[in-house]
């Protein structure tokens, strides 16, 4: 299955994003942590995917390959990338579209949905960010939010990403430590986590009842980041909503737990709801 590389302006941003396949549309939203991109985190599900919808995987702003502007000229706070991947659905002409979000994705997805909900089909939450549960970040999360750029920076945050026993390919290190490591890639970086620290992942309860959509909710059993009492309150907080846990997963259910993700994916996509 072919991913093919484009770019397209949205909103001002020169924006990348991968494709593949045809049919309804299907956007996969990468997460925030350091070396984060489209292709890092969705890689090995696009062409699973792919085999029956039209896949669309964009980096955010200031992640991968899309710009990467000076934070003294924009705000990287999470109403930011809710913005950018509305005017990126809008500028790509996708009227409907399923969103698929990891993380700080799934609160860009999450964005989207308030912004817009006329736009989203359904909604696939994993690793969700988007509650203050737990309170303060954990151990896990501040290896990515202390991220010291050296490559065994990156094995502790992909160490704090990943459940007990999953070992990074060498090729996975390097290629996120390659891709965080210019400078505006760092300055980016750095402004994104200084946004997180203040909260600004985070939505109010009474936002989150209003959307009525089917929603998938995802989440690694050993997830050290976006604990299991966040999954449980995004399920209570959605009225139309599922819940699928993985056992020995940690943050990346998409890489850890593929084929088990794909297919709890698939079997939603396919509720007739």
């Amino acid at each position: 299955m072919t991913i093919t590389s484009h770019f397209i302006d949205a909103d001002g941003i020169r924006t990348h994003y991968l494709e593949s396949g045809t049919g309804p549309v299907l956007v996969l939203v990468h997460g925030g942590g350091a070396g984060a991109d489209s292709w890092g985190n969705w890689k090995e599900c696009i062409p699973h995917f792919a085999k029956r919808f039209r896949v669309i995987a964009p980096d955010m702003v200031g992640f991968g390959r899309t710009d990467k502007p000076s934070p003294d000229e924009y705000q990287y706070d999470q109403p930011g990338r809710g913005r950018h991947l509305l005017a990126f659905l809008k500028a790509m002409g996708i009227d409907k579209a399923a969103l698929v979000g990891n993380s700080m994705g799934g609160a860009t997805a999450i964005s989207v949905t308030l912004a817009d909900p006329d736009r989203v089909s359904k909604l696939v939450l994993m690793g969700s960010a988007g509650l203050p549960i737990p309170e303060k970040p954990s151990a896990h999360l501040l290896h990515n939010l202390n991220y010291d750029f050296t490559l065994d920076g990156m094995r502790r945050v992909i160490g704090g990403l990943t459940a007990p026993g999953f070992v990074p390919s060498d090729e996975m290190v390097q290629y996120r430590y390659d891709i965080v490591d210019p400078p505006a890639a760092r300055a980016a970086l750095a402004a994104i986590n200084g946004w997180t620290r203040k909260g600004t992942l985070n939505f109010a309860e009474d936002d989150l009842r209003t959307i009525k959509h089917p929603v998938l909710v995802v989440n690694g059993k050993q997830d050290g980041v976006s604990t299991l009492p966040r999954a449980y309150r995004f399920l209570e907080l959605f009225e139309n909503s599922w819940g699928y846990i993985v056992p020995n997963c940690g943050h990346w259910a998409m890489i850890e737990a593929r084929e088990d993700f794909c297919a709890a994916v698939d079997h939603f996509l396919d509720l007739g709801v």
